[in-house]
């Protein structure tokens, strides 16, 4: 059973763990998609430009890996907390 601490600690874990992500998320989205574009696309990959690429595709593969990433951390920190459901 989770005490009060465990909780909050897990909340705190959480957080910084969703922070980081988010990071993350607006960089692809926002600076390779957008801000960098002009600089990436000085890159060939697959046979396009590197900036319209992560704009239209990589940033989608970012965001599945994003999204696969903090499932097995959670688990990993529910286990850790003392705070998962078996």
């Amino acid at each position: 059973m989770a005490t009060p601490e465990n909780r909050r600690a897990h909340w705190r874990a959480n957080l910084r763990l969703l922070a980081t992500l988010l990071v993350i998320w607006a960089f692809v989205s926002f600076g390779c998609g957008i801000f960098l574009a002009d600089t990436l696309d000085q890159v060939e990959f697959a046979g396009f430009k590197l900036g319209f690429w992560m704009a239209q595709q990589g940033s989608i593969y970012v965001f599945v890996g994003i999204i696969a990433y903090y499932v097995w951390r959670m688990n990993k920190l529910d286990r850790e907390f003392d705070v998962h459901e078996d």
